[in-house]
């Protein structure tokens, strides 16, 4: 790293030379929106069924209404309830939700469960076979939302407290940084580099906006990536990256020039000057896309005939969904034939969909 000779006095900054990520004025509310949302639905339900689990009571003649259960991105399943119930005389009804996290194939039995403590909380007995489950998967999100807008809350304080303290002049210190990411729209350079070359590292990320052709005052390259030289004021937590003519420090033509002369010779004697270089955008041929596609294609055919073909070879159950509506979808033969090996193993059962004749109990 060529050597940046600086006045040996306190200087100053340009304003906002360390800005804060636009993302944060959104993202933050969102996520803390989602992290109370993610509370204010599960959590009241979870205390609930924590209660009920302390001395439950499952009643054979309570009615489980319109229950359904749905699985999203696979392992994600919420169910949902009425429960009708007659405790001591007493009517009771209340309706019950629960989210947990399973790889569960096909349907799930429940049956209605109480508190003998407080007859009023029910819930099913599905809710408190995956309690244990409900309450990690709470605290997991929770813990991950709440942790991210909390860290971005910080960060974005740490930039407001970054800032102010540049507002006074301090002792600079060279140091490089690498930069990790940058982006130019509308003749404005966003700038995102870390502090984890120097000898004195402390591994933090700063943003900086430049404008009117800026450029930062890139130095080498590390790791694949455009080092750029960097200041650190005083005893500030973030360094401020510099820009190639030293606009951003407050100093005299003669010290600018004179700061800058060790890169003016580093040219002059044929080396190269670094600079930001977008890389080319990838673009994917039409053949390639193709491909991608009707393999895609053939990968969902293969899968849902794996899945039909276990369904009526192997599944416990002939009430088994999505098996059922795959078979129904089947070609009159393969249908046929599959209902034919359904019924072999579950011929004393009424039939399932797919499978049942027009009388909607007998096989076809």
């Amino acid at each position: 790293m060529s050597a940046l000779a600086l006045p040996n006095r306190p200087l100053g900054l340009a304003r906002d030379v360390i800005s804060t990520p636009r993302t944060y004025f959104w993202s933050t509310p969102i996520i803390l929106a989602l992290t109370i949302f993610m509370l204010i639905w599960e959590g009241p339900g979870v205390v609930r069924d924590f209660q009920i689990s302390q001395n439950p009571l499952v009643l054979e003649n309570g009615d489980v209404r319109n229950g359904q259960c749905k699985t999203r991105k696979a392992i994600f399943t919420d169910c949902e309830a009425q429960l009708v119930y007659s405790y001591k005389g007493r009517s009771y009804s209340t309706d019950v939700e629960v989210m947990f996290v399973d790889f569960h194939v096909g349907d799930y039995e429940t049956g209605l469960v109480i508190s003998a403590d407080h007859p009023e909380l029910a819930t099913m007995t599905l809710a408190l076979d995956k309690l244990w489950n409900r309450i990690i998967t709470l605290m997991v999100f929770v813990l991950l939302l709440g942790g991210s807008s909390l860290a971005m809350v910080f960060l974005a304080l740490r930039i407001q407290r970054v800032r102010r303290q540049l507002r006074h002049p301090a002792r600079l210190t060279a140091v490089p940084v690498e930069i990790t990411a940058f982006d130019r729209k509308r003749n404005i350079l966003s700038i995102t580099y870390n502090d984890k070359i120097a000898d004195d590292k402390t591994g933090r990320s700063a943003y900086t906006r430049m404008t009117s052709g800026e450029e930062p005052l890139v130095i080498g390259e590390a790791n694949g990536k455009a080092v750029g030289l960097a200041v650190r004021h005083g005893d500030t937590a973030l360094p401020v990256l510099l820009d190639d003519r030293l606009q951003r420090i407050d100093l005299t033509d003669e010290e600018r020039a004179t700061a800058l002369a060790p890169f003016a010779h580093q040219r002059e004697d044929g080396q190269s000057h670094p600079v930001l270089i977008e890389e080319p955008r990838k673009t994917v041929s039409i053949r390639r896309r193709l491909q991608a596609f009707f393999g895609t294609l053939l990968l969902i055919v293969v899968g849902v005939l794996g899945f039909w073909l276990w369904y009526v070879t192997s599944s416990p159950t002939p009430f088994q969904s999505p098996g059922m509506d795959i078979n129904n979808l089947m070609p009159a033969p393969l249908n046929r034939w599959g209902c034919d090996q359904l019924k072999k193993r579950f011929g004393q059962d009424r039939a399932p969909f797919g499978c049942v004749a027009s009388d909607y109990r007998s096989w076809k």
